[in-house]
């Protein structure tokens, strides 16, 4: 297979892709209500009848309702408070004046957990769909040459782990599924804390690269095609393209956002800069409608992140065997049932994703990777802690010249395809001493700067209008105080010391992997990053599925990255079977474990 034909065709489908989601109408959305056929009044007695109500009445006489209609089909929602809780929730249609639904606890206040089919990923959810992406991301990344492999146990565990908790999700069944997701993030988190400590060869996936590629090229058209035809906009991609929308016409972001969506507002500026080329090629309309922008935008985002990793790959491995990395990191977000449904939601989580990817690809630049988490962490905040293992990471000096296509490749990178997964990591110079503490700070202060320096970039319409002050309050303050059934602490308050033990153990992680372990390389870098990831995501507040888009990039790299792939193409067969690459001819020359020496059990297994 000519890598650069398959280069070619992956431009050319994400041209295609952004012209086809500029050139999408916008589907009805929001209408302008009629005149309601039940007035408000009556909607509110009728739904006092219900019996959840009149059972919240006995236990709270100051119980009262208050009445909204629906947007879409101008029903109305009757929501009913005591002691400022949300208690109830009745569905009266505007029709027929006969309750529709009735929700009582976290339901009646978080619409999402009432398992409706359309809230989020729509046709993507069928079993047919869902199913098929699941084989197809596990088949086509499985070694079934040693199939009891560890790194086999991971990729189940992402789409039978989350699937299973997700599932739960589906039925609104929030009291299974919230708990059941904490399993598999403690798994995957324990795993890329191996791997980053200990290293292990990475997973060799037997379906031939050709294959792959096309594959990857097939799913990147579905899911555009699905995205058009079929998402939903929820309010994260609404908040995007309002935000958008008020730095083009130079007001303020926060603090500035209309009442459907008033608390959109929370997210970093960037998130809505990022917007701003969409929401100025397909302009927003002021309504909740079809929003093509955020269509758009998150075509563009998910089809950066499959770029990004292919470069990714391209930059971890010399010649071919970079491009056929590349092109299994593709199809490993491709497949992911995980990426599509953030695809699906029309989010900024597959940003976070791209974001992070880049600063992984500029990883031996200081300033310039830098400048990547910053934006990244005036995204969403939570890559902030990311920042200790990013500001440490020290290259070995001497960088080769840019490769075609690619970054540029340093010396150890060169090394470590030949060295095996323990061999060639680099030792940061000077180690606990003077010296080595100079060497960090000669490191990590370009970065420092470039860092602050890009946020005060993209924070200054801010910190002019509406100031710091209104900025905090509206996104840390907010998210720090909201209270969420979509986590362990949100549906049990008496576990909150707890909770803050965890917190404290993650800081004291973000922090430890800026010098341990001190032999390090790019894909340590990304196991480790991974894993803090993963561990912040275990204390918040709010957890939810689409925050998975934001490790994985990293996790794919940590598991397929230590070694080169095998297209299943070339190589001349030996007496033992298969073909042996290049890097294992100088294994069988070095030893095991890359310095001369032979382990005594030859490579191990992950």
């Amino acid at each position: 297979m000519d890598i650069r034909l398959s280069a070619r065709a992956v431009a050319l489908a994400c041209t295609s892709a952004l012209i086809a989601a500029a050139a999408f109408p916008a589907v009805a959305g929001a209408q302008d209500l009629d005149e309601p056929l039940v007035p408000e009044r009556q909607a509110i007695e009728i739904a006092s009848r219900d019996p959840n109500v009149v059972e919240a009445h006995r236990e709270h006489p100051d119980l009262y309702g208050s009445a909204n209609r629906d947007p879409n089909d101008g029903d109305w929602e009757i929501s009913f408070f005591a002691d400022d809780r949300h208690l109830v929730e009745v569905v009266v249609s505007d029709v027929t004046g006969v309750p529709e639904e009735s929700w009582t606890g976290h339901q009646a206040g978080w619409e999402m957990a009432r398992g409706y089919d359309a809230a989020f990923g729509r046709k993507l959810n069928a079993p047919y769909v869902w199913l098929t992406l699941c084989a197809l991301f596990v088949a086509g990344l499985l070694d079934w040459r040693r199939p009891l492999r560890w790194a086999h146990l991971d990729l189940l565990v992402i789409v039978a782990g989350f699937g299973l908790s997700h599932y739960f999700f589906n039925r609104g069944e929030i009291g299974l599924s919230v708990p059941l997701a904490y399993a598999p993030l403690l798994y995957l988190l324990a795993r890329m804390l191996w791997l980053g400590f200990r290293g292990s060869a990475g997973l060799r996936p037997s379906v031939p690269i050709t294959w792959l590629a096309v594959a990857t090229l097939v799913l990147i058209g579905f899911r555009v095609n699905l995205n058009v035809e079929d998402s939903k906009v929820i309010d994260v991609g609404y908040s995007g393209v309002i935000g958008a929308d008020r730095i083009a016409d130079g007001e303020p972001i926060y603090d500035n956002f209309p009442s459907p969506n008033a608390a959109g507002d929370t997210y970093g500026p960037f998130a809505y800069y990022a917007y701003v080329p969409f929401e100025q090629a397909m302009p927003w309309s002021g309504e909740w409608d079809g929003l093509p922008a955020s269509h758009g935008a998150a075509i563009f985002f998910d089809l950066a992140t499959i770029a990004g990793l292919f470069l990714l790959g391209r930059a971890l491995r010399p010649d071919r065997r970079g491009s056929e990395l590349g092109v299994v990191l593709a199809f490993a977000w491709t497949a992911c049932p995980y990426t599509a449904y953030a695809l699906q939601s029309n989010t900024n989580d597959s940003l976070v994703g791209a974001l992070l990817v880049g600063a992984l690809l500029l990883l031996s630049s200081p300033p310039l990777r830098g400048a990547m988490l910053a934006l990244t962490t005036a995204t969403k905040f939570a890559p902030l802690v990311l920042a200790p293992l990013f500001a440490t990471y020290r290259a070995n000096p001497g960088i080769n010249a840019s490769r075609a296509g690619g970054a540029a490749v340093s010396p150890e990178h060169e090394d470590l395809a030949r060295r095996g997964p323990r061999g060639g990591r680099t030792r940061a110079p000077g180690g606990w001493t003077l010296g080595g503490l100079r060497a960090n700070v000669a490191v990590a202060a370009p970065f420092a700067l470039a860092f602050v320096v890009t946020l005060l970039v993209v924070m200054a319409q801010t910190i002019l209008d509406p100031g710091l002050s209104t900025f905090w309050e509206r996104t840390v303050a907010f998210q720090a105080g909201r209270a969420s059934p979509f986590s362990i602490w949100g549906q049990e308050p008496s576990l909150e010391p707890l909770q803050t033990a965890v917190k404290v153990a993650v800081g004291a992680l973000a922090l430890g992997v800026a010098f341990l372990p001190r032999r390090r390389d790019p894909i340590t870098v990304a196991a480790l990053g991974a894993a803090v990831l993963i561990a912040v995501q275990l204390t918040v507040e709010h957890w939810f599925y689409l925050y998975l888009p934001w490790f994985l990039p990293f996790m794919f790299v940590a598991l397929f990255a230590r070694q080169p792939v095998v297209s299943g193409t070339g190589g001349a067969a030996r007496a033992g079977g298969a073909a042996r690459s290049p890097e294992h001819e100088d294994l069988a020359r070095r030893g095991s474990r890359g310095d001369g020496t032979r382990a005594p059990t030859g490579l191990g297994r992950a």
